[in-house]
Order: structure tokens, then C-alpha cells, then sequence
């Protein structure tokens, strides 16, 4: 999964999401750890601005 940081608005809400909190904001933009992430695509499922991608 890959955030498009152009796109994020940073509203954090892929982050409360995560079920195995791989996804933190960094500057304001939602940030995926990719070594813990397990590509279940729930973030992608609630991003209210399709900023994240597989």
C-alpha cells in the first residue's frame, strides 16, 4: 500500500483503522510502515480522498 502524499489531506482516519497500526502521520500526511503492514486495504476502504493505493 502506498499513500499519495499529494492527495492525503491527513485526516488521520486510515490511521484509527489499521489493525495492526502500520500507519502514522508524519508531516500531516498519513505514512505506512511497509514492514508491518499486511495489505488488507481497510485504510483504502475509508480514505474519504482515495490517497491510498495498492
Amino acid at each position: 500500500m502506498q499513500v499519495n502524499k499529494e492527495v492525503c489531506i491527513g485526516c488521520g482516519t486510515c490511521v484509527g483503522v489499521c489493525p495492526v497500526e502500520a500507519i502514522s502521520l508524519v508531516d500531516g500526511k498519513a505514512d505506512i510502515n511497509q514492514e508491518t503492514c499486511i495489505h488488507c486495504g481497510t485504510c483504502a476502504g475509508v480514505c474519504p480522498v482515495n490517497a491510498i493505493e495498492e
